[in-house]
């Protein structure tokens, strides 16, 4: 049935298109109830309003923390109006039906975003908002109620084209109306726990906002969307895409893996990745080198990949990015000229962010299981220099060192078991995703000497490298195997039983090795 709109409250922190929706209702003989900045807007712009303290008889009090929590505003929303028995309570005690709430809610959110004090988001807490919301979700059947500015327009279609509002569109934005003030209650209470030092508190509550229903999932049989948790963290989610085709599911996944593992690094970086692991990483003094260098790691699995550029994109950039088919490039910018290169390739998405994200920032990660959730913090580790063991009879030497350092902050990146051939501040072999670190010490052998191959070298690239290991050697074998490969230098935690056995093969073997204490199981 479609119900006329004779009574509207509206308060609302964004204003944006309210003036004309009470504009509308006030020309079609709706009588309009408001409160502070919003019955000023209203009444600025020349619309009969009145405020929701004469309608109630009842004045604002507690510095306006108390002015609609009264049953002349409560009953009026919840009084069911095909019900004799309330019908006739509100008429006894002169309470007048709402038909439509508008309400967005103290900027709550904004609030704590900004680093604002304690007291100052305390009072950013909206109590009468969530309570109108609620209660006119709740008698959809005779109350509209509006959450959002974007709703407004579909409300006005509505009645223009049929006198009121159908119990369709009522019961949809009663379902949204609950899901604004589950969100809401979860940043409190989000911003409560962390108040408290609770990293995980007895009840975690947590929401999302749909960006995009995705075409599908990993699959094509999978359905998929995309929703924003409201963080600020500069990359997928905060993104500006200049071209390109609608972005997958998995397009998603990889691109938010290859600018987190670009985050890594102060110097020039290109990332590439392919289904969520690197397949080549490098730093120089300009993007044009380092993807030279990114590339020859894996040409072959870098084809139908992502990049990842950490600085502004520039015309040499782009231009070799381009040579090769890939699907998604993303930085925090990119100048005119690298613009116009991509726009040639019409499917390239591109992605802009307009900064990096803090690899080092606190944060935290969920995944699913069947019945539940896992949540951890985010794998901020580092070490420097200064952290390391050495172990072996021979130290690295400096060029050895960044070498060192720079694989193992790539091992952050690569699922376990994760092996990292580096040289020269780019990856030159990586093995992921094995069940044991024999096997991903071959494969990165074996790409090592695939690339070489391919690019016409005489030897792989392995040779002359230093490897990185993600969690310790169990055994000498992986070592032994990377030793074969040509590595000259090894980093890993160490913490095995056979640490003993693992350094006197690296002796043996002439190798430099560091124990870092820190690994990066990735999985």
């Amino acid at each position: 049935m479609n119900l006329p709109i004779r009574r509207a409250l509206l308060s609302v922190s964004d204003k944006t298109g309210i003036v004309e929706f009470a504009r509308f209702l006030a020309g079609r003989g709706a009588e309009i109830l408001s409160t502070g900045g919003t019955a000023q807007a209203i009444r600025a712009a020349g619309i009969p309003v009145k405020d929701v303290s004469e309608h109630t008889g009842f004045p604002e009090i507690l510095d306006g923390r108390v002015k609609t929590l009264v049953p002349q505003v409560h009953g009026g929303i919840l009084g069911r109006r095909d019900e004799p028995a309330h019908v006739a309570q509100m008429q006894e005690h002169a309470i007048a039906p709402i038909d439509l709430v508008a309400v967005n809610l103290y900027p709550f959110e904004a609030t704590v975003a900004k680093g604002a004090a304690f007291e100052d988001c305390i009072e950013n807490i909206d109590i009468g908002g969530p309570a109108m919301i609620r209660s006119a979700a709740k008698n959809h059947a005779h109350v509209v109620v509006v959450t959002e500015p974007s709703h407004l327009a579909r409300i006005t279609a509505e009645i223009e084209a049929n006198g009121g509002t159908s119990a369709e569109l009522r019961r949809e934005l009663a379902a949204a109306a609950y899901a604004r003030t589950a969100a809401y209650d979860a940043a409190i209470s989000t911003w409560f726990a962390g108040q408290l030092g609770q990293d995980f508190p007895p009840r975690l509550a947590f929401a999302g906002q749909l960006a995009q229903t995705l075409r599908y999932g990993e699959n094509p049989h999978q359905k998929a969307g995309f929703y924003l948790d409201g963080s600020a963290r500069p990359g997928i989610a905060t993104a500006k895409q200049v071209q390109g085709k609608e972005l997958s599911y998995n397009n998603l996944n990889d691109t938010d893996a290859a600018y987190e593992a670009c985050a890594e690094f102060d110097a020039p970086a290109i990332v590439i990745v392919k289904h969520a692991n690197p397949c080549g990483i490098a730093i120089a003094e300009d993007l044009a080198t380092a993807w030279d260098r990114a590339l020859l790691c894996d040409p072959v699995s870098a084809f139908g990949g992502i990049v990842a550029a950490n600085r502004r994109l520039d015309a040499a950039a782009a231009e070799k990015i381009t040579a090769i088919f890939t699907e998604v490039v993303i930085a925090p910018d990119a100048d005119d000229a690298a613009r116009a290169i991509f726009a040639r390739k019409k499917n390239l998405r591109l992605l802009l962010t307009g900064g990096m994200p803090d690899p080092a920032a606190p944060g935290m990660i969920f995944r699913s299981v069947a019945g539940g959730f896992l949540a951890q913090s985010r794998d901020a580790g580092r070490v420097t220099e200064a952290e390391l063991r050495v172990v072996t009879k021979r130290a690295p030497s400096a060029a050895e060192m960044a070498d060192l350092l720079f694989a193992f902050r790539v091992c952050k990146h690569v699922k376990s078991n994760a092996i990292i051939y580096a040289k020269n501040l780019a990856t030159v072999g990586i093995g992921a995703g094995q069940m044991n670190r024999v096997e991903s010490s071959r494969i990165a052998a074996w790409k090592s000497e695939a690339a070489a191959r391919a690019a016409g070298l005489d030897q792989p690239l392995a040779v002359g490298s230093v490897v990185a290991s993600d969690a310790f050697f169990p055994f000498a074998d992986g070592l032994e195997t990377a030793a074969a490969a040509g590595v000259t230098a090894v980093i890993q935690p160490g913490g095995s039983m056979r640490d003993a056995e693992v350094i006197a093969a690296a002796d043996a073997a002439g190798l430099a090795m560091v124990f870092t204490g820190m690994r990066h199981f990735r999985h």
